[in-house]
């Protein structure tokens, strides 16, 4: 329930503040006073978006706000742990607010705290839907019928779509990966023998990373035998000639030389014994190259097999990118690839029995599905028609139709929906989308509401949010009513419903049947309605009226709660007469009296 609603600075409205009652509130006023602007206050607190220029101007910003009876699912601090922690645990009312500045920025509050525009658009979604001008068009779409059909089915069908839903997408999925899975068996041949061909040919050279740097290391040191032998030699020659007297000698002679004079200054003791060490050293390092002169003559024509290895290398490198890594990483790839093609056809045939399963399983959910529906559609039918009679339509002949969907199975199972009405005597059954007035679309809308809440409909406050779809997002103004219990009202007794002049294009008693209609609507649960008929707004438990003041500059709309003769001087606008028309105000007061 909405115990307040509070606006300021809204286009117009300057400062408005509704106080609503339970039952059946009724708003009204000239057209273009701005009846239309409480039905966008209402959408900002539902997440809506903000209309550019919507900020009254000279104001530094719009504010809306809501507050709303707190529902116990939402309430912290329950046994259980359940609860929204997005409200506070002192809280006693939720209160939904919305800020909104002249550069089209907004802020969203819960209970006074920042929080988000998704936030207002759950939490608000859960106390209010809104019907718009237009909104009873949803029931030219056939999918919304479908909504309707299964909602009148009962909780038990809630869970059969969400079943179904389920099993069609399991279905979906195996049937890709199946599909993939046959296009992998009929070019498993030709990747097998790719594959095996690109492994002979690793696995014949049997690179590794080791062998290649060592490789390179040898073929650096083949190419350049001749400066490398020309230094070696230079340097055991120099050290150690096979003629002659080298550095090794003299170092062995200036090391005698200082050992004879030692013992007269012992300080040359240690000099003599690090030149000796020297010569020794020296005469190694001669033999070490000269050693290492023989291995450098090798085995002939070595070069050219560690050229012809190292280009084995580069062709798999390039052939399989980057690197000796690469192509060792690619060859283990194969050999997986290898096991999984070869067990390709134990999996295709594990895949196509349980494909075959969740069709079958689909199918069996899809049959419960369609049996429900087959056995609701006349019962709907016969509802829809008890509820036309009472609307000035009892010439009219409902049906609800049922075929097979296009294409198939779906999310919804394989069945498809066609409200069909003759709307007059003699007239051939046709489509509710093609056949229809707008009038005629409204009071078939309101005869689902009215059956809805009359319990007719059992069921329908369980029925959940359509798959693939936030909680609340098919409640907004902007997304229409998406699941089915939006689409018929059937929320919960607990929940607002706003009505933006659904009743357009209805006039006379057919006015007068649509506000009873209403008002038996709102019993035991709270509607805003905004209308021009006063049939309706008689019927109304409140009635709130929206008056334009044109003197000011920028003009001010202004909202206030009738009573008594305020009531009745209102109908007596509505019916177009005078205010001081004594027959209006007798029937305006008959209209009241009758309500």
């Amino acid at each position: 329930m909405l115990y307040e609603l509070r606006v300021e600075n809204l286009l117009l409205m300057e400062r408005a503040e509704l106080r609503l009652a339970p039952g059946l509130n009724v708003l009204t006023g000239e057209t273009g006073a701005g009846k239309t602007l409480l039905a966008h206050a209402l959408d900002l607190l539902l997440g809506g978006k903000a209309r550019s220029g919507i900020v009254r101007d000279g104001a530094a910003e719009a504010y809306v706000e809501g507050v709303f009876a707190l529902p116990p699912e939402l309430a912290p601090g329950q046994p259980d742990g359940g609860g929204d922690d997005r409200i506070p645990a002192d809280a006693q009312e939720l209160v939904l607010a919305r800020r909104v500045w002249p550069d089209g920025r907004t802020r969203a509050y819960v209970c006074g705290r920042a929080a988000t525009v998704a936030d207002l658009r759950e939490l608000g979604s859960r106390l209010l839907s809104f019907y718009g001008q237009h909104e009873h068009r949803k029931l030219m779409l056939t999918a919304a019928q479908l909504d309707v059909l299964d909602a009148f089915c009962g909780g038990e069908q809630a869970a059969r779509r969400v079943a179904m839903s389920e099993a069609h997408d399991r279905v979906r999925a195996l049937e890709a990966e199946l599909a993939e899975l046959e296009g992998l068996v009929g070019a498993r041949e030709r990747e097998l023998d790719l594959i095996a061909y690109e492994l002979r040919e690793i696995e014949a050279i049997a690179p590794s990373v080791e062998e290649e740097l060592e490789l390179t290391a040898e073929r650096d040191r083949l190419r350049h035998q001749a400066a490398l032998r020309h230094a070696a030699c230079a340097g055991a020659d120099a050290v150690l000639p096979e003629d002659g007297e080298g550095a090794a000698a003299r170092l062995a002679s200036a090391a005698s030389e200082l050992e004879s004079v030692a013992g007269i200054d012992p300080a040359l003791a240690p000099l003599a014994e690090r030149l000796a060490a020297l010569r020794y050293e020296a005469e190694d390092v001669a033999v070490e190259l000269r050693s290492y002169l023989d291995r450098l003559d090798g085995e002939p024509g070595r070069l050219e097999v560690v050229e012809e290895r190292l280009a084995a290398f580069a062709r798999l490198s390039r052939k399989h990118g980057g690197g000796i890594a690469e192509v060792i990483a690619h060859a283990d790839a194969c050999r997986a690839r290898r096991d999984a093609l070869q067990d390709a056809d134990v999996t295709f045939e594990s895949l196509s029995a349980e494909l075959a399963a969740a069709r079958e399983a689909r199918a069996e959910v899809g049959a419960e599905l369609s049996a429900a529906r087959r056995a609701a559609a006349p019962r709907l039918a016969e509802a829809v028609l008890e509820r036309l009679g009472e609307l000035a339509m009892g010439d009219a002949r409902f049906e609800v139709a049922l075929r097979d969907r296009d294409g198939g199975y779906g999310p919804r199972g394989q069945d498809a929906v066609e409200f069909l009405i003759a709307p007059n005597p003699g007239l051939p059954f046709g489509p509710l989308r093609e056949v229809a007035s707008g009038g005629e679309l409204s009071r078939v809308m309101l005869a689902l509401l009215s059956a809805a809440h009359g319990g007719v409909l059992a069921g329908a406050a369980e029925w959940p949010q359509t798959a693939g779809r936030g909680r609340g997002e098919g409640r907004r103004r902007s997304g229409g009513a998406e699941t089915a219990a939006a689409a018929i009202g059937g929320d919960g007794d607990g929940s607002l419903l706003v009505f933006d002049e659904i009743d357009a294009g209805i006039g006379g008693h057919t006015a007068r049947a649509v506000g009873a209609h209403l008002r038996e609507l709102a019993a035991g649960r709270q509607i805003l309605c905004i209308t021009h008929l006063p049939q309706v707004a008689a019927m109304g438990n409140r009635h709130f009226t929206i008056v334009k003041d044109g003197s000011r500059s920028p003009a001010v709309t202004t909202v206030a709660a009738l009573e008594g003769d305020g009531v009745v001087g209102e109908l007596v606008r509505m019916l177009g007469a005078d205010e001081d028309d004594r027959a209006a105000r007798g029937h305006a007061r008959e209209l009241l009296r009758a309500a």
